[in-house]
C-alpha cells in the first residue's frame, strides 16, 4: 500500500480482531488505501459463537481515519463492494453478513455510493428506526407492524456508521419522534453509540433514544432466526420496543397482539 497498491483484505470479522494493532499501526496511521471486507459480520448460526461477527463495527469506528460501512441488501452490497474499490482516501472496511440475501433485484451498473451518505427508507413522525447492515429490513418489517396500530414509524438505512450521516439524523428529529438504533453488532460502543455520541454532542434528550443490538455477552451456537428473536432483534420485538417508548413519552397505543 506505501507502494501505489492498493490491497483488498478479505477476512471474516471474528479473524479480523487479531490484527486489530496491525489496522492501527501499519494502516490507519499511515492513511493508507487499504480495503477490508469483512464476512461473517454479525450472528453466524451453525458456525457457532467463535464465529459471531459482534465487535467490528465498535472495533473499527473508533480507528481514525477509517470508513465503515454495512448494506441493507444484496443489491446495495454490489454498490459498495465499487465504493470500496474506488475510495483512495484512506482505509475503508465493507461489513456483510453470512448467509443469502433478502431476494431484491440487482442493478445491471454498480455505482460509487457517496461516502457517510444514508438515506431515507419511510418517514414517520412518531419513532424512527435508524438500522445499519442486515437489521434496515428487520427495522423495515416492525415499521410495518407499527402502522397498521397507526404509529407513524420511519425507517432509516444509515449505510455508514462512519462517517455518520448527522444531517440525516437533525433532518428526522425535527418531527420530535422517538429514536431507535438497531445494529447487528455489540450495543456496547458500536453504532448506536456513535449515534448516541452525537446526539448528546447537540443536546438532544437522550431519553427518547433506545440502542438495540447484540447484548453484552457471548451468543452461543443455534440457527440465525431463533437468536435473533432470543435476544430481540425481530421485527416484533422492534415495534414492542418502539411502543414502549411512545408509552413512557405519554404516547399510548395498544399493543401488538401475540
Amino acid at each position: 500500500a506505501t507502494r501505489g497498491i492498493k490491497p483488498v483484505v478479505t477476512i471474516y470479522s471474528t479473524f479480523l480482531q487479531r490484527a486489530y494493532d496491525q489496522i492501527v499501526h501499519d494502516v490507519a496511521l499511515q492513511n493508507l488505501p487499504v480495503k477490508f471486507a469483512l464476512d461473517r459480520g454479525g450472528l453466524v448460526g451453525e458456525d457457532g459463537p467463535t464465529h459471531h461477527g459482534s465487535f467490528d463495527l465498535s472495533y473499527l469506528r473508533s480507528i481514525p481515519n477509517m470508513v465503515v460501512m454495512s448494506p441493507k441488501d444484496e443489491n446495495e452490497f454490489q454498490h459498495m463492494i465499487k465504493t470500496l474499490v474506488t475510495y483512495d482516501n484512506g482505509p475503508i472496511a465493507l461489513r456483510f453478513p453470512r448467509g443469502g440475501g433478502v431476494g431484491v433485484a440487482l442493478d445491471t451498473e454498480w455505482h460509487a455510493l457517496p461516502i457517510g451518505q444514508g438515506e431515507l427508507l419511510v418517514e414517520g413522525k412518531d419513532v424512527v428506526f435508524v438500522g445499519i447492515g442486515t437489521m434496515v429490513d428487520v427495522a423495515s418489517k416492525a415499521a410495518d407492524k407499527l402502522a397498521k396500530k397507526g404509529v407513524s414509524a420511519g425507517v432509516i438505512n444509515a449505510r455508514f456508521v462512519k462517517p455518520l450521516d448527522t444531517q440525516l439524523i437533525d433532518e428526522v428529529l425535527e418531527s420530535e419522534p422517538v429514536l431507535i438504533t438497531v445494529e447487528e453488532n455489540s450495543v456496547s460502543g458500536g453504532f448506536g453509540s456513535a449515534v448516541n455520541e452525537y446526539l448528546v454532542s447537540q443536546g438532544y434528550d437522550a431519553s427518547r433514544v433506545r440502542n438495540l443490538g447484540l447484548p453484552d455477552r457471548f451468543i452461543e451456537h443455534g440457527d440465525r432466526t431463533s437468536l435473533l428473536i432470543e435476544i430481540g432483534l425481530a421485527p416484533d420485538a422492534l415495534a414492542q420496543t418502539a411502543l414502549g417508548l411512545l408509552d413512557d413519552n405519554k404516547r399510548l397505543y395498544k399493543p401488538l397482539a401475540g
